[in-house]
């Protein structure tokens, strides 16, 4: 069996890289409004998850994410509306990049070996 193709896209404008990983922890804190709770949706601890948040924050002209600390009314992390059109950019380009490579891919997954002939 052949694994199936697909595509990653990663940005990098100079030192500041917007990939999948990133985008996935905005929509992750987007839909749980918690960044402990997108990074457990990710496998990955708090303080990983609060970096990748302070990163991408400090490289945008907004924030991406704000968040306030817990306590009698609890806290949260909310997605700003330049995380969400950063999430959306990204999602656009990532499907124009797929439509666009796809024959690509078809053509180079027709000349792998079969996984099964590799062992």
């Amino acid at each position: 069996m052949k694994p199936q193709p697909h595509t990653l896209l990663r940005f990098t404008f100079g030192g500041t890289k917007i990939g999948p990983g990133k985008i996935t922890l905005l929509e992750h804190i987007r839909d749980t409004g918690s960044i402990s709770a997108a990074g457990r949706a990710m496998e990955m601890s708090y303080k990983r998850a609060w970096m990748l948040v302070e990163e991408m924050n400090a490289a945008f002209t907004a924030p991406l994410v704000t968040s306030a600390r817990g306590g009698a009314k609890g806290g949260g992390a909310q997605v700003t509306a330049s995380g969400l059109a950063v999430i959306s950019h990204y999602r656009a380009a990532e499907a124009a990049t797929a439509r666009a490579t796809a024959p690509h891919l078809q053509d180079l997954h027709s000349l792998l070996r079969d996984i099964s002939e590799q062992k």
